[in-house]
C-alpha cells in the first residue's frame, strides 16, 4: 500500500511540463518557433540548418532531427520516427496525402487574406496551444509579447525617428520591401513607427523593387535584415546609385540580425527587441 501511495503522490506532483509531450514533426519554421515558444520541443523539423541560419531564435535544440527539404521531406525517416502528429502550413499542402499515411496532419496558417500576419500569428498560437492542451501557456505567450510591444513603443517614443523602409536584399540592385500583411508591419504598427513603403504587396506582405525606389521617401531610413546574398555588400560599395540614395548619404542605414520574414509571434518579438536595441543605441551615441 505504501508504494501505491508514493506512486500516486509522484504522479500528482508532476508538472504539466513533465508529463509526456506528443511526438511532433514540423515542416514549417513558423510553426516550429511557435511550438518552442509554447515550451514544446519537436522531435524533427525540416531544414534545421536553415532554421538556425534564418530564424535563430528560439534556439533549436541539437537533438532535433533534420527531415530534409520543407518541400520534399524525407518520408522514410519520418515514418521511422513514428510521430504522433505532423504540423504543416498551406504552402506545403502538396505533401499532405503522403504525410497522412504516416501520422495525423494539422494545417495551421499564419498568413491569410482575412487578417494581418500579427493577428494570424496570435490565432495560430491559440490553435496550436489548444491542440496541445497548453492554453495557459498560449495566452501567457500572447500577453507577454503584446506587453513587450507596449514597452518597446514607450522606449522608442523618446527617440525622434523617421519612417523606415524594411527590406531584405536580393542582390545589389534589388530588394524585397515589406509592407501591409507582413509580420514586420504588424510590429511597426504596435511600436509606433511608420513604414515608408505604402505601395501594394503580395500575399506574404512584400514586393520586389529596384533600389531606386528607396529614394521616393527622402527622409526615410533603411532597415535591412541580414544575411546579405554573397557579393552584395561589395556591389553596393561600388554602386553610384546606392551611394546617392538620401538615406545612404545621410547614414540612416540600420542592419539587423536575421528575423525570418514569414514566421509568427516569436519572430515579431525578436524583430521588436532587435529594433529597439539598434535604434536606441544608435541615437544614444
Amino acid at each position: 500500500m505504501r508504494w501505491l501511495l508514493c506512486a500516486l503522490a509522484l504522479v500528482a506532483s508532476l508538472t504539466h511540463a513533465e508529463m509526456r509531450q506528443p511526438r511532433i514533426a514540423v515542416i514549417d519554421w513558423g510553426l516550429t518557433e511557435t511550438l518552442l515558444g509554447l515550451g514544446v520541443t519537436p522531435i524533427a523539423v525540416a531544414q534545421t540548418e536553415g532554421y538556425r541560419r534564418w530564424v535563430q531564435a528560439p534556439e533549436l535544440p541539437a537533438e532535433v532531427i533534420d527531415l530534409g527539404l520543407r518541400v520534399e521531406p524525407n518520408l522514410e525517416l519520418l515514418s521511422q520516427l513514428k510521430p504522433d502528429m505532423i504540423l504543416i502550413t498551406p504552402q506545403f499542402a502538396a505533401s499532405r496525402p503522403q504525410l497522412e499515411r504516416i501520422a495525423p496532419v494539422h494545417t495551421l496558417a499564419i498568413y491569410t487574406p482575412e487578417a494581418e500576419a500579427y493577428v494570424g500569428a496570435q490565432r495560430v498560437t491559440r490553435e496550436l496551444a489548444a491542440l496541445l492542451g497548453r492554453l495557459v501557456e498560449g495566452e501567457a505567450m500572447i500577453a507577454r509579447i503584446d506587453a513587450n510591444m507596449v514597452r518597446v513603443k514607450q522606449r522608442l517614443a523618446t527617440q525622434a525617428l523617421p519612417p523606415f523602409y524594411v527590406m531584405t536584399f536580393l542582390d545589389q540592385r534589388h530588394v524585397r520591401l515589406f509592407g501591409k500583411q507582413s509580420i514586420y508591419q504588424g510590429v511597426l504598427d504596435r511600436v509606433g513607427l511608420r513604414n515608408a513603403w505604402t505601395g501594394p504587396t503580395n500575399y506574404w506582405g512584400f514586393t520586389q523593387q529596384g533600389i531606386e525606389r528607396l529614394a521616393e521617401e527622402p527622409t526615410a531610413a533603411l532597415l535591412y535584415l541580414e544575411p546579405m546574398p554573397p557579393g552584395t555588400a561589395d556591389g553596393l560599395a561600388s554602386s553610384a546609385l546606392w551611394q546617392q540614395l538620401p538615406a545612404v548619404r545621410e547614414q540612416r542605414l540600420y542592419g539587423l540580425p536575421p528575423v525570418w520574414s514569414f514566421n509568427g509571434l516569436m519572430a515579431a518579438e525578436r524583430f521588436a527587441n532587435l529594433l529597439e536595441a539598434r535604434l536606441v543605441s544608435e541615437n544614444e551615441r
